[in-house]
């Protein structure tokens, strides 16, 4: 990434090819935060089962933030990435119903998310951390040493998509009633029709001349 388009505050998404190497990532942003060269706010190991879900395995909130590391950004994008749109956006395979974009849509509009689910691995550990930072080189030389690749986005970017992820959600969930209640008036529709029609045949059945004998 550019210099000049360097945001200083970031989530940063760390893979490892050992998965022990995620807590020993933790332990080296705590210690970059107390020495100053960096700002931690929130931070979380995280492991990516074989159906898509995502446990918070440890995790750090900074004290003066309200709530702790599972109710902030970290926490809101372990939710969602866990959810059908991160396994939608690579998460995972399978298990598509309800996902929240249309892929053939898409475009661009998905790509932080994407880089950052497809960065939490099934089966892997990953670190994932709300972080400001100067530059990137403290956090990258760091993660480096233990192995790891950093995906970096600006928050504002994250919390963009986030915000267009519900978005779509709401309107995912309109359609559906939509859908719903047109289908149900058409049901609805039809069962009139069939008792009205049950009712004719009977009335005509009841009005039939009674047979005479010679």
């Amino acid at each position: 990434m550019a210099d000049e388009a360097f945001s200083p505050e970031n989530v940063i998404v760390v893979g490892f090819a050992e998965d022990d190497k995620a807590y020993d990532a933790l332990t080296t942003l705590k210690q970059l935060d107390s020495q100053g060269q960096i700002d931690v706010e929130e931070i979380a190991v995280v492991v990516r089962g074989d159906d898509g879900h995502i446990e918070i395995k440890d995790q750090v909130g900074d004290e003066a933030l309200v709530g702790t590391a599972s109710g902030g950004l970290v926490g809101l994008l372990v939710g969602i990435l866990g959810g059908p749109l991160g396994v939608l956006l690579g998460g995972a395979t399978g298990l598509l119903a309800g996902s929240l974009y249309d892929l053939a849509d898409a475009d661009d509009t998905d790509e932080v998310l994407s880089e950052i689910s497809k960065t939490v691995e099934v089966g892997h550990t990953a670190l994932l951390a709300q972080v400001m930072e100067q530059s990137p080189e403290v956090v990258d030389t760091a993660m480096a040493r233990l192995s790891g690749t950093v995906v970096r986005r600006a928050v504002f970017d994250v919390e963009a998509e986030i915000a267009a992820a519900q978005e779509a959600q709401r309107e995912a969930k309109r359609e559906a009633r939509k859908k719903l209640r047109t289908a149900r008036h058409e049901k609805n529709r039809e069962e009139a029709h069939a008792k009205v029609e049950a009712l004719k045949a009977k009335l005509h059945h009841d009005k039939k001349p009674a047979t005479t004998s010679a």
